[in-house]
């Protein structure tokens, strides 16, 4: 029994051992890992001349080994609040997949070179804003009432709409017909970038999930009209191409994907 004891308190102390290690060691990675987002976060607000500091996540775990091998998995980017033309604030994000960082430091310098796998750069416009911009003091936008998810349309692996049928729910005042209405808005984007962002309104909606109000005939020309807009200068971090644009959320985002690319922060604003 005396040395069942010994075996059992042998195996008890190296156990805590092991597992005080591990901690130990999860611990610092952590720690190295908050690190360096925060200097990247830091080093984006410098380079990108952003008034405060964005949200900077490196995914992937562990993170001291991506460290060792110079190259991280995934970093996401997120500033709100941003001021932007005509909208007055938006959101901006970027997703960074693959990112190479052998000609810098682990901890991202403001002036360095990422060559990048794969990027996804978008601009978020919320409800506020884009009421405003419309005069359309109540605007909720939401993604078109049917949407799918394959390869004839619906939503993008970020989750963003399709671009046909979204959901305008606002009181056009100006048409003199003060009640809330629910319109079908195509959103597109024209222009030789392709940074002028059209709203096409294509009709009234009703029942459930709209306001369920019908407009009478010698209205709805001018109900419709009110839905109607043009919105210039929506030039995505990093210059990335827009490739689709939607809703999620209560958000209006357009968004660029890209592969092979290599940037620098300062490009995170677009001026």
């Amino acid at each position: 029994m005396r040395n069942n004891d010994r075996v059992r308190k042998l195996l008890t102390g190296i156990g805590a051992t092991v597992l005080t290690v591990l901690l130990a060691a999860v611990g610092v990675d952590f720690g190295a890992a908050i690190t360096a987002e925060y200097r990247l976060s830091r080093a984006v607000r410098s380079a990108a001349h952003l008034s405060w500091d964005p949200s900077v996540a490196i995914l992937g775990f562990p993170f001291i080994p991506q460290a060792m091998r110079h190259h991280y998995d995934e970093i996401e980017i997120k500033a709100t609040d941003v001021a932007h033309p005509h909208v007055e604030r938006a959101a901006l994000e970027a997703t960074m997949h693959s990112i190479g960082i052998a000609e810098t430091s682990w901890l991202i310098r403001p002036d360095a070179k990422l060559p990048i796998g794969k990027l996804e750069s978008r601009i978020i416009i919320d409800s506020a804003h884009l009421g405003r911009f419309m005069d359309l003091k109540d605007l909720m936008v939401e993604a078109p009432t049917v949407e799918t998810n394959d390869a004839t349309g619906g939503t993008t692996e970020s989750g963003i709409s399709g671009s046909q049928g979204l959901v305008f729910t606002a009181t056009p005042t100006a048409s003199d017909f003060p009640e809330k209405v629910s319109v079908a808005v195509d959103l597109s984007l024209v222009g030789p970038d392709r940074t002028t962002l059209v709203f096409t309104p294509t009709g009234v909606l009703t029942g459930p999930g709209t306001a369920d109000q019908e407009v009478p005939d010698d209205k709805l020309a001018a109900v419709l009209d009110e839905f109607r807009a043009t919105l210039p200068d929506q030039r995505l971090p990093f210059g990335v191409a827009p490739t689709s644009q939607g809703a999620r959320g209560s958000d209006v985002i357009i968004e660029g994907i890209t592969e092979d690319v290599t940037i620098t922060l300062a490009e995170f604003t677009q001026r």
